[in-house]
């Protein structure tokens, strides 16, 4: 198989109020008290008609902080090695990042969504409505995840982050 390059532009950019990546919360499961914006730009904004349906969204983004790539990673949620494909890291070959959050409101070309997981000023690539009848897969395996206490991974989820309003 011969390498292929892509190349994408981003449609807008995600504001929040995370600047700090060790004061972020790892998912949007421990962000529920994190709301933001999320911005798209201009030439895209045609696209968000009918969105105002969906209660929740995909937001595709760059991982554009993420630093150098690894295929072995230590993931937050535990001490022990694992391959970078069965984390969330964000260390990863492609830098492509992922959450689906709560669509709140869209204002002309802006959206208000909850819980965000991301770095402010973040480059979003892609939104898709999230779909009960295509992505909800009650059961699941969640590999070495199904380890982890939920307890602690409450905690290790919040990370450092400074409590919502402050």
């Amino acid at each position: 198989m011969r390498e292929q390059r892509f190349s994408f532009c981003p449609i807008g950019i995600i504001h929040s109020r995370h600047h700090i990546a060790g004061q972020t919360p790892i998912q949007p499961v421990y962000a529920a008290d994190f709301p933001g914006t999320v911005e798209i730009f201009p030439a895209f904004a045609e696209g968000l008609r009918d969105l105002d349906g969906y209660s929740h969204i995909y937001l595709i983004y760059v991982l554009d902080r993420a630093g150098e790539a690894r295929l072995k990673v230590k993931p937050f949620l535990q001490d022990a090695e694992r391959g970078i494909f069965a984390t969330r890291a964000p260390c990863r070959p492609n830098p492509i990042g992922m959450s689906i959050v709560p669509l709140e409101r869209i204002e002309g070309n802006i959206l208000h969504v909850g819980a965000l997981d991301i770095l402010d000023g973040t480059p979003l690539l892609d939104i898709k409505p999230y779909s009960r009848r295509f992505d909800c897969f009650v059961d699941t395996r969640n590999g070495w995840q199904d380890e982890v206490r939920e307890d602690d991974a409450r905690l290790r989820g919040r990370r450092d982050c400074p409590p919502a309003g402050g």
